[in-house]
């Protein structure tokens, strides 16, 4: 069955100097022109097209693909406004329409916007700024801690929104983020809580007991690393530790912490060191510092 506003794969039932006829199934045959014709089609070669209906309900055929299908959230440039709407390239001929009701803000030419592409009531390739339309529907469903896919939304006094799987939206706070998000960036998160009125707090670090071993074990293997010694203690800023080991202050001064307490590591005021166990040789810093060690050698003999 095919799928307007989606990519289609289509068996090609004609083969003519002006292009190939393709199977629509229930819609008949489809005219793919010759320009968009992969080079030396056959009968009976599958063809991957995107089909949608145009402004003037023709049925349009092409093996272009735009930026966004039916279904998907995504950051689209305006390239002319009107009082009909606004029109977004999305990678084909035909611009995208925004009609005038389904635009959030009035939409200015030369910007760009995060958009929900889809189907109007009569098959029509659509956008709309209105996300919140289309979002929250279905019920949540979602785990603490559940690896998401994110699409980054608008900036809010707490943070980020974020659209988690093209399903519900969340919010990425502020305090928790150290890293520059652009809206439309599609990056990977987690689920942080779910909270009793439904609203999602997400995270861009993994939590929980895993996560904390992990982060552990990448602090110790960048202390020897490092010779056993590095310049990023509990106060260091949150941008310092971000850098370093992609994690939040808090997350990273409960892992020195829990280090601490095992005796694998000292925490000095500004540095944290690895405690070498009895008749273990001092590590050498793989990082800096080797080839000044190598030279030394050198003078010796």
């Amino acid at each position: 069955m095919v799928e307007f506003g989606k990519i289609n794969t289509l068996k090609v039932i004609k083969v003519m100097k002006s292009g190939i006829t393709l199977d629509g199934g229930t819609l008949g045959e489809i005219f793919l022109p010759e320009k968009e014709a992969p080079v030396h089609c056959r009968v009976n070669d599958n063809v991957e097209v995107f089909i949608y209906i145009d402004s003037k309900a023709r049925m349009i055929a092409t093996t272009r693909n735009p930026y966004a299908v039916a279904g998907q959230f995504a950051l689209l440039k305006v390239v002319s406004s009107n009082s009909y709407g606004a029109f977004l390239d999305w990678g084909l001929k035909q611009d995208l329409q925004v009609p005038v009701r389904e635009q959030n803000k009035q939409m200015k030419q030369g910007q760009s916007y995060v958009v929900f592409v889809h189907n109007d009531k009569n098959s029509h390739i659509t956008a709309s700024s209105k996300l919140d339309k289309f979002l929250g529907k279905q019920p949540v469903n979602f785990m603490e801690g559940q690896p998401v896919h994110l699409v980054i939304g608008e900036m809010t006094p707490m943070g980020h929104k974020a659209i988690i799987n093209n399903t519900h939206v969340g919010v990425l706070y502020k305090n928790e983020v150290f890293q520059i998000l652009k809206q439309g960036q599609e990056v990977k998160g987690f689920i942080k809580r779910i909270r009793e009125d439904g609203k999602i707090d997400l995270s861009l670090q993994k939590s929980g007991a895993k996560a904390a071993d992990e982060l552990s074990n990448k602090i110790l293997s960048t202390l020897k690393e490092h010779g056993g010694s590095l310049g990023v203690s509990d106060k260091s800023s949150p941008e310092a530790i971000y850098r370093l080991f992609g994690v939040s202050k808090k997350r990273y001064k409960n892992a020195i912490g829990a280090l601490y307490k095992k005796r694998m590591i000292t925490v000095e005021e500004h540095s944290i060191r690895l405690i070498r166990k009895p008749g273990e040789k001092p590590l050498k810093n793989l990082k800096r510092g080797s080839g000044r060690a190598i030279r030394r050698k050198k003078m010796d003999k």
